[in-house]
């Protein structure tokens, strides 16, 4: 039976709410999902909803680069305490856009950079969103190579930013963008450089639907079809892969598995 895990939902935004987007990921083959926090405002909600649909919930805290100016050491002390929660699984979603720049890079590298040493604090993955920032993704990163794993997640960047995550440490998560016609760079990137024991896949649900469900609100339920893609490249089985990126996930996400 395969059994799959979104490692990247945003469950409280789902069309028809979380109870109906869970069970319809159940019927699909969706074991576990970790939906994540990316500023303060939304920490109490996630935690919620891990609390409350464990063991199937885990959930990310962290201040996501839209809204690095909301980073303080507030923010920091309240991520320091739910560090050791048993349902929070990681620190996320945390890195650099400045494709929309709707915080300054100053801010954004500040906030990055000190969630980045939380989680080497407390040993706990990362969540990366990088967009059009990828030497400043990796300088900021190597500042922290050896002490930090997690995963670029709804990777969508270049061979360049590819190589040098998995050279860093960190492993590499494909959403429903690899199904998108216009994807041929990030295909190749999965078939040629992603190393399927660095693989993982996320819906990074509401947003991003894949093919077939393209101009859908997107769910945890449609994982399977990014995973039928991503199988397709690696040339296994979708079973092989369901068992692969399983393994994959509790390796990382140590908690999923506690």
């Amino acid at each position: 039976m395969q059994e799959w895990i979104d490692v990247h939902c945003h469950l409280d935004r789902l069309e028809g709410g979380a109870e109906k987007a869970l069970q319809d990921a159940l019927d699909a083959g969706v074991q576990r999902i970790i939906t994540i926090g990316t500023e303060p405002a939304d920490f109490p909600v996630v935690l919620e909803l891990a609390e409350k649909f464990a063991p199937r919930v885990f959930c990310t805290l962290g201040v996501h680069p839209h809204d690095g100016v909301k980073y303080s050491d507030d923010v920091g002390a309240f991520l320091r305490q739910k560090a050791t929660h048993p349902r929070v699984v990681g620190i996320g979603e945390i890195g650099l856009d400045y494709y929309y720049n709707q915080s300054p890079k100053e801010e954004q590298q500040h906030a990055f950079r000190e969630q980045l040493k939380i989680a080497a604090e407390f040993g706990l993955p990362v969540e990366i969103h990088t967009r059009d920032a990828e030497e400043d993704t990796v300088q900021i990163l190597s500042e922290f190579s050896g002490t930090v794993k997690g995963i670029i997640h709804c990777f969508t960047g270049t061979d360049y930013l590819a190589q040098n995550a998995l050279d860093l440490g960190l492993d590499i998560s494909i959403s429903g963008v690899v199904t998108f016609k216009n994807a041929e760079s990030l295909r190749n990137t999965v078939k040629n450089i992603i190393p399927l024991d660095r693989l993982h896949v996320e819906t990074d649900a509401p947003f991003l639907a894949p093919v077939p469900m393209r101009g859908k609100s997107n769910t945890s339920a449609y994982v399977v079809h990014t995973a039928q893609v991503v199988a397709d490249l690696k040339n296994v089985s979708l079973q092989t892969l369901s068992e692969q990126t399983k393994k994959n996930a509790e390796k990382l996400f140590f908690k999923l598995v506690n």
